[in-house]
């Protein structure tokens, strides 16, 4: 048991579903893949306008312009796009989310800290974000709705599945 406020909470310390409330921890974990698959698909969504930006000027144009395809803001374009497209449908997620990660990992390092130690200062929340969301991902998988879910064996391969 555990007091917070002078009041009795018990505490699932076991990983299972609280004792309190079964129906509504087994209805959340029936959901979670689809939860899943929604940050999925949100995050790779506003991923990818970062990438069609830098390629395409859309929905407007960087304000330092276009950048080369083969200079380090091309390339992070590319990833950014491509990369965005393949988390979007869920194909290839583990390994393309840990590529992703890591590309937000040197874009925050680079280009955010050495502006301020504060990432709202200096504009890399949303890079820190990304890395995360996508390492989640490295772990997690795509969750469902996605072609790596359809191309897997059938059954449960996480606790939250079954």
């Amino acid at each position: 048991m555990l007091y917070m406020g002078g009041i009795k909470v018990r505490a699932a310390v076991d990983g299972g579903a609280h004792k309190e409330f079964p129906h509504m921890s087994s209805t959340l974990d029936r959901w979670s893949p689809y939860a899943l698959a929604a940050l999925r698909i949100v995050t790779a969504l506003l991923f990818m306008e970062h990438g069609t930006q830098k390629l395409f000027g859309f929905p407007a144009p960087p304000e330092s312009g276009t950048p080369p395809l083969l200079s380090l803001f091309g390339i992070g374009a590319i990833l950014e796009f491509v990369g965005g497209l393949l988390i979007l449908v869920g194909l290839f997620t583990r390994p393309v989310a840990f590529v992703l990660a890591g590309e937000m990992a040197v874009a925050y390092w680079m280009f955010h800290a050495p502006r301020s130690f504060y990432p709202v200062l200096n504009g890399g929340d949303a890079s820190i974000l990304f890395c995360f969301v996508f390492l989640l991902l490295v772990f997690t998988g795509p969750g469902a709705l996605s072609i790596d879910a359809a191309r897997r064996p059938a059954g449960p391969r996480h606790s939250w599945e079954r």
